[in-house]
This record gives structure tokens, C-alpha cells and sequence, in this order.
């Protein structure tokens, strides 16, 4: 045994610790080797710095899944309302190309207006002829 180690348990035992609240070896060395202390301590900081880094992370993965999920119901919004917009489009030029028709019916029946206008005038101006008679000559 370790004459530190004796020493450590008698000063246990003078200040009245006994049983399993002495020391082991493994605590004896903790408490006196200044090099396993810094270790110990250099794990427990990398462990506090580990969970602290993982913490830091963990927020900007939890915004990032909420962001995703604001993007995921503004992506199907959108798409409900392109659809809407599609078939209201469709409505639209259903009605502009059934306007068109009339329009074109319109200017067929302008043209039938016409075209028979200009057939009452001429057979007017037949008429008016014949009822006038011949122009005689003035010779």
C-alpha cells in the first residue's frame, strides 16, 4: 500500500469517517494526484462544452423544423389557391371566347344587314326605273 493512502485513512478515521464513506483508491487519487484532477476536470468541461454545443444546436435544428413546417403549409396554400385560380381563369376565357362568338355573330349580322341593304337598293333603284321609264334622249 501506498504510505499516502495509509496516511489519508488515518486522518479518515481521526475525523470520524469510517465505513463506506472512506476513501477508496480511486477517490485517493483524485484527491491527490494534480495531474488525474485536471484530467477529470478537463472531462467534465469538455462534457458541460459537448452538451452545451448540442443544446446550441438543438434550437437551430427545433427553428429549422418549425420553419419547415410553416413552409410545408404555405406550399399547400399556395397550391390551393393556384387551383382556384385555375378554374377561375378557365371561367374567364370560357366567358371571353363565348363573347367573341356573339361578336362574331354580331359582325355576321352586320354584314347580312348590308349585304341586303345593298340588295333593296339596287332592286329600289331597278324599280325606280322601270317606274320612270326610259331617260329619252335629248336630240
Amino acid at each position: 500500500m501506498n504510505l499516502n493512502y495509509i496516511v489519508v485513512m488515518l486522518l479518515a478515521s481521526f475525523i470520524g469517517i469510517t465505513g463506506e464513506t472512506i476513501p477508496s483508491t480511486r477517490d485517493y487519487v483524485f484527491l491527490f494526484c494534480p495531474a488525474e484532477r485536471r484530467r477529470r476536470e478537463a472531462i467534465t468541461a469538455a462534457t458541460c462544452l459537448t452538451e452545451a454545443l448540442v443544446d446550441h444546436l438543438n434550437v437551430g435544428v427545433a427553428q429549422a423544423y418549425v420553419n419547415q413546417r410553416k413552409l410545408d403549409h404555405e406550399v399547400k396554400t399556395l397550391q390551393v389557391q393556384a387551383s382556384q385560380f385555375s378554374k377561375q381563369t378557365a371561367q374567364w376565357i370560357s366567358m371571353v371566347e363565348g363573347f367573341n362568338q356573339a361578336l362574331k355573330e354580331i359582325g355576321d349580322v352586320e354584314n347580312w344587314a348590308r349585304s341586303i341593304e345593298m340588295d333593296m337598293r339596287t332592286i329600289a333603284t331597278a324599280l325606280e326605273y322601270v317606274h320612270k321609264g326610259p331617260l329619252t334622249s335629248a336630240s
